[in-house]
């Protein structure tokens, strides 16, 4: 029981360090930019929501966890 939710632990964690790396570095090829992303600028108040890039990376991270099952 321990083992198998220590192993959902750590691929938690790597998909987080995955998510996290693809954010960090994501903005240099144009991810968090892309047509679909909510921006509403007014005063000096911006509200984002990423909505397409959500949508991709919940794309790319559900083909990555289906392969891992496979």
């Amino acid at each position: 029981m321990f083992q198998e939710f220590g192993k959902t632990l750590i691929v938690i964690g790597i998909v987080i360090t995955i998510v996290g790396v693809a954010l960090f570095f994501g903005s240099k090829f144009g991810i968090g930019h892309l047509p679909g992303d909510i921006v509403f600028k007014k005063g000096n108040f911006t509200f984002y929501f990423p909505l397409m890039s959500s949508i991709i990376l919940s794309i790319v991270l559900t083909f990555i966890l289906w392969l891992f099952r496979k």
